[in-house]
Formats: structure tokens, sequence, C-alpha cells
């Protein structure tokens, strides 16, 4: 069975479709690439057909390319991966211009077939380049449908003609919005940018298509007729000219220089605006293969694309009967516990929010209200869609309520004592098959697990604030959590369209036990004298979307305090204090960060950030000689990427999928990278193990090279070589 099949009706319109089977989207593979040229190739060589419809078989149109091929094109193009990557996107290349030029005369422009785009619901990537190609592009009238370009999500660009057609037909300036961020449009919004032609009914968008082929329309592209002028003005001209110097300055700003996708589009763009068209996708083609071939890529695509992907659908899920959650009580109506509802009843979940107090239980449910609020002023929602969201929670203090929940998520106060007298009046209500989850960042599972009745169906679900923001979802087995508690929590966060991680229960977990050195790695330093400015900088310029400093104050210095002195307890001699001296400190001036409008930084009185305060300065002076920029940087990249190799080596982590995805998603771990272990890839273990032997030598023990990494480092291996064999066989 082919992907793209072709029928010619009575009038003589081939109509194209595309319709991929086993699959509720079209991608595109390379067998789907040859079924298109060839039903292209007939439509255009029989006299019979005088223009051509290309559609979809299903609901939407297609929802890119297969980004697995993707990843492995690099692989399998060869001996010189640069020369079969460039020969294979060149012939992509022929198959759209085919599209394009239809068959007309290349010096006249005379004849041709007209080519249009049915596009019934939502086009992305590749999806939207093959319609670009096409003479006219009409579009299904659903709001819900989403057209766009999201390529530079994943890091790679649109390379498929996409980034040129776009600029040639939009201009730089309103194409950047489109490239350079990913923002995708529905029908009506992509009709008024420029991107499509036309928005009709839905049952009409074949039948209209059809219509506009027969009417003998001017097909030539204008890039394709002489006299050609780009919209806003190519590069050398005055207003072009200012174009291009404000997007470079903003990709550079937006990115710090570590995303090779968005310098190489950028270029693409600036150098292809100045040839001919055939040129300039040669040009776009060049750049593509450059970032095919950048590592920095092929992690992006398999951390934010393939291993999240393969998570979410639950690779890593226990061989049980389905656990899907059909009523979930959620225990505490804070601002954890009222993310927690919101996002359960957009999952269509009946939800018991039960607090002490029955207003403080009205609050957490107002939470929803104010949520769908937003949503109906931004014109997403409806107010019936608020009242059926809000009718799906009853927020009450009766744990009666609960008798019929076959989940339970408690998120009450950080507290082992409250918490096991929360799961003792739960427990005496919910029936024996209910899963009892956790929602803690710290305490361990499988001492809280003591308070239950049944340690095999106790488990930790924890949630990232805020929580309908956050995609990560952390899943903490205690040592004795069964299969089915697994299960569910997966389940679970299947439901509420959250990315899950499964771990293993260890102080911290992994997402905190990872982001604390990080966190007091830059306050160690303020103490030794580090320019603050440096440390922050540092961290951004290296891809962390937040300084070490302004991260304490976002998660507050109160909650760092009480984190330190309950890890001193627990460790007593083995905890190292060196920063509890600066964090002590701020803490003692009453500065607990954003929430108090003071802490590593000054605030105005709205509570916009102002700069890093003058008075951390004051106290810890500058040293006269501050270290170099990348010393900085890989202190803080390897305090975070060691516990990650830690958490590994010592069980907490079973699946480097998990890590990678976990780090990007949990706390925005340098998204570039991939992750630490792709990060640890990129840089080669042999190289990681020397840098921390030096790291180690210079600024202390807890830079100490993990064994696992001087072990992999001594046979020159990678982790993905070692450890990725579940995500290759997936």
């Amino acid at each position: 069975m082919t992907d793209f099949t072709m029928k010619i009706d009575a009038d003589g319109v081939a109509t194209i479709t595309w319709d991929v089977a086993g699959k509720s989207m079209n991608v595109l593979s390379l067998q789907g690439w040859e079924d298109l040229e060839s039903c292209i190739d007939m439509a255009l060589a029989d006299d019979a057909v005088k223009g051509i419809v290309i559609t979809s078989g299903k609901d939407t149109f297609a929802g890119g390319m297969d980004l697995n091929i993707i990843a492995k094109m690099k692989a399998s193009a060869g001996d010189n991966p640069a020369k079969g990557l460039m020969d294979g996107l060149m012939k992509s290349h022929g198959i759209l211009r085919k599209i394009e030029r239809a068959g007309m005369d290349p010096k006249t422009n005379k004849g041709g077939k007209p080519i249009a785009a049915a596009l019934p619901g939502t086009a992305l990537g590749i999806g939207l380049e093959i319609p670009l190609a096409c003479h006219r592009i009409f579009a299904a009238d659903n709001p819900k449908a989403k057209i766009g370009l999201p390529e530079i999500m994943v890091g790679i660009f649109p390379g498929m003609g996409g980034t040129t057609r776009l600029v040639r037909k939009l201009g730089a300036m309103a194409a950047s919005p489109l490239l350079l961020e990913g923002k995708l449009n529905n029908p009506q919004k992509a009709k008024a940018a420029g991107v499509i032609d036309e928005v009709v009914d839905a049952d009409e968008v074949v039948a209209k298509a059809k219509e506009w082929v027969l009417s003998e329309p001017k097909i030539v592209k204008p890039w394709d007729e002489k006299g050609y002028k780009m919209p806003g003005g190519a590069p050398y001209h005055p207003a072009g000219f200012m174009t291009f110097v404000g997007a470079s300055a903003m990709v550079n700003g937006k990115t710090q220089g570590v995303y090779p996708a968005a310098k190489a589009l950028l270029s693409a763009v600036y150098e292809g605006a100045m040839v001919p068209f055939d040129t300039a996708i040669k040009i776009e083609a060049r750049w593509f293969t450059s970032v095919l071939l950048n590592p920095s890529s092929e992690a992006m695509i398999r951390s934010l694309f393939i291993n999240k992907e393969a998570l979410e659908k639950g690779a890593n899920r226990p061989d049980v009967a389905d656990q899907k959650v059909s009523q979930v009580g959620i225990i505490g109506a804070g601002m954890m516990g009222a993310g927690i509802a919101l996002v359960s009843a957009l999952a269509g979940i009946k939800v018991v929010l039960i607090d002490a107090k029955q207003e403080a239980a009205d609050k957490g449910k107002d939470y929803t209200a104010a949520y769908m609020d937003k949503g109906i002023a931004r014109k997403k929602a409806t107010p019936e869609k608020k009242e059926a969201i809000l009718g799906l929670i009853n927020a009450t203090t009766d744990y009666d309520a609960l008798k019929d929940c076959d989940l339970i998520v408690e998120a009450v106060f950080e507290d082992v004592g409250v918490k096991a007298d929360v799961t003792a009046k739960v427990q005496a209500v919910t029936g024996p098959d209910c899963i009892f989850a956790t929602n803690t960042s710290t305490l361990p599972i499988t001492e809280l697990a003591k308070a239950s009745n049944d340690a095999e169906k106790f488990i930790g679900i924890h949630f990232f604030s805020p929580v309908d923001k956050m995609m990560l979802v952390e899943i903490i087995k205690g040592a004795q959590t069964g299969d089915v508690a697994v299960a569910k929590a997966l389940d679970f966060v299947r439901q509420i369209r959250k990315t899950p991680i499964v771990v293993n229960d260890e102080r911290f977990f992994y997402a905190n036990r990872c982001i604390i050195p990080y966190i007091n790695e830059g306050i160690r330093m303020v103490k030794e004298g580090v320019e603050p400015a440096l440390i922050e900088n540092a961290a951004k310029l290296v891809g962390m979307p937040l300084g070490p400093l302004q991260l304490t104050d976002e998660t507050s210095i109160d909650l760092g305090v009480k984190i330190a002195k309950a890890t001193k307890a627990a460790m007593g001699d083995a905890y190292d204090d060196a920063q509890d001296e600066v964090l002590f400190w701020m803490f003692d001036e009453g500065r607990l960060g954003r929430k108090s409008n003071s802490g590593f930084y000054a605030y105005d009185d709205k509570g916009k950030r102002q700069g890093l305060w003058e008075g951390l300065s004051a106290k810890y002076s500058a040293a006269d000689e501050q270290p170099d920029l990348i010393d900085v940087q890989h202190r803080l990249l390897f305090a975070q990427t060691l516990e990650a190799v830690r958490a590994l080596e010592e069980n907490v982590l079973e699946d480097i999928r998990e890590g990678d995805v976990g780090a990007i998603l949990g706390w925005g771990f340098a998204p570039w990278s991939g992750g630490p272990f792709s990060w640890l890839d990129i840089i080669g273990t042999p190289y990681a193990a020397e840098r921390c032997d030096q790291l180690a030598e210079t600024y202390g023990e807890r830079f100490k090279t993990p064994a696992l990494l001087r072990e992999m480092a001594d046979k020159t291996q990678s982790f993905y070589g070692r450890f990725g064999t579940k995500a290759n066989a997936a």
C-alpha cells in the first residue's frame, strides 16, 4: 500500500490523496517521497489531466517529516555523510520544484498544470512545505487546526524549501516569527499572515480546490518571474538591511549563540535572498546539511522528539492492564493541589479536591475558574466549557467523598507527620484497589509509605510548579511500590498530557538531585569572589534558561535554607556547607527572593527585576582575578551532569532517555545539548573524565570523576552507545 494514491475525475482533475496506513496523522517517509513523485509524474504526463489537487485522507493534512528518519539520515548517508545528505536533500527539492514548475516552459513560463493543496486540518513542517510549492493553498475553516513550521523547536529548521519560499512569499520580517519562533496559526490567522490563500468550509475544501484548478489560473510563482522583488526588501535594500540587522540581534539575543539551527536559518535566508531561487534552495540545503551534521541538532531531535514521544507512549510502562483514571482525589488545595485539579479536569477526569477548610477548598477550585476566564478572554475557551470543567471538580472537606476514587494525589505540607496523618484518613475511606500517590520533591517515598496500609500501592508523583505550564512529572518508586501503581501513575500522566519519567527512591530523587548542585555552585562562586554577573551570564551563554542566582530567587531563598538544614541533619559530617554562609546571610537579611521583592536581584514595587542587588557585591567583594568564562560554565554544567551520572550509577535512573528528557523539561538543562548524557556524548567521555580531574584538583572532590564515567572514558564509550539499547529498540 502506498502513502499517496491518485484518482482522475471526469473533469480532468487528478486528486492525489496522502493517507499513511496505521498513523493517526500523516508523516512523510522516504518511500512517501517516491510515491508522491510518481503520482506527480503520471499526472503531468497525462494529457487528460487539466490540474492537480493534493489533499489528505485524514482529518489533518500532515504532522511533518518522520523525525526518526531525519535522526538516522546522517548514519545512512554513507562514508561521506555531507555529500549523501546534500544529494538526498536536493532530490527532495527536485520533487517540490517539479510541483512548483508543473510542466511550464523554463524560458517562457507558458503551459503547466495548476496544482492546489487542500488542507482538511493541521499542516506542519513538510506538511506545509509541500503546499507552499503548490500554486494555491486552500484550508478548511477549522479553528483547532495548526499551520506552521515548528522545526526550530527540535533543533533544525525548515530545510525542504519552506525557509526560502516563505521568505520570498512574505518577506524576511513577516516570515521571522514563523521560522525563528516556530509560531503556529489557525487557518484564519495563517491566511491573514499570507501563509495560505483561502479558508473555506470543511466540506468544500477539495471541491473549491478543484474549481480553482479548472479556472485556468495564472500559476507562475512571483519569484520565477522577471523583475521579482522581495517583500520588505532584500539584504542590500535600505529597508531590508535594517531587517537583517535586527534579525541578527534578535537571534543572538534569544539563543545566546548556542543553537546552531537558528544561526543556520538566518544565514540561509540572508544568503538566499541575494540570488535566484534555484540557487537559494541549494544554499538552504547546504545550511540544512550543516545543521544535520551538528551533534547538537541530532541530540535535540533525539531527546525532544524521539525519546520524549517514546516516554509519553509508555516506553517503560510495566506490562499490566490499562489503569486509566476515572476519578482522582486531591488532598490539599494549595497552589500545587489546585494546579493538579486543573490539569485533571481539563483532561476530563472527575476530581475531588479536599482541604481542611471549605474556604481553602473553594479557593483551590477558583484557580481553575480563573484559568478558564483567561481562556475565554483569549477566545480559546467558552463559558459553556468553563461550566463543564468546573462541574468536574468537587471542592469539599469531606473525606467520604473519596470513596469512589481510583487514584489519590496527596499534596499537603512537606512534613512526614502531616502526610502520614492524611494517608491514614484517606485509606480509611478508599477501596483496596485505590492507588495512593504523594506529591513531594524531597521526602523519601519508602519512608512515607510506612504510613500506608499497602506499600505496593503507594508511589511518589512529583509535579513541577506551575503545574499547568510545566510538562515534566517525576514518578518515584518506593522500595515496595508495585507495577500496578507505576502503571497507574504513568497512565494518569498520559491522560493529563504531561511527560513522565520513572525513577527509584533516593534523596532528592532525580531532578532536585541535579539542580541543587547547580544552585549551590553558583552561590559558592559568590563567596569565592566571582563576579555575580559573570556567574549569571556564563550560565545563560551555555544555554541555561536562568542563572543559579536568579533561579534561587524564583524558588525562594527560605526554601533553600530549609533544604540545607534538612540535608545537613540527614547527612551529618558528609554534608558540604560551603554555600550556606551566603544563603543563610541572605535569609537573615530578610531577602527571600522574588516573593519578597528582594533577593540576589533587586526588584521594583511591581516585582520587576532591576539587576543584581548591589549589597551582594558589597558583602562579598569581587576577587582581583576572575576565572575564565569556560571554567565558570564547566563548573555549572558538570555540577549537574555528574549528579546525573551518579543517579544512573546508583540505579536511581534506569533509562538515560529519562535522564535527558527530564533534565530539559524539568529544569531547563541546556536544551541545545539534548540533556546531560547527550552533552557527555558530544564532548566525549575521555575529555569529560579529564576535565573532571582538572576541576576536582582545583575546586574540590565534588567534581571527582564517577567510577562509571572513568570506566567509559577508558573504553572510549558513549552513553547512548552503551545504554541506548532501549532507545535504539524503540
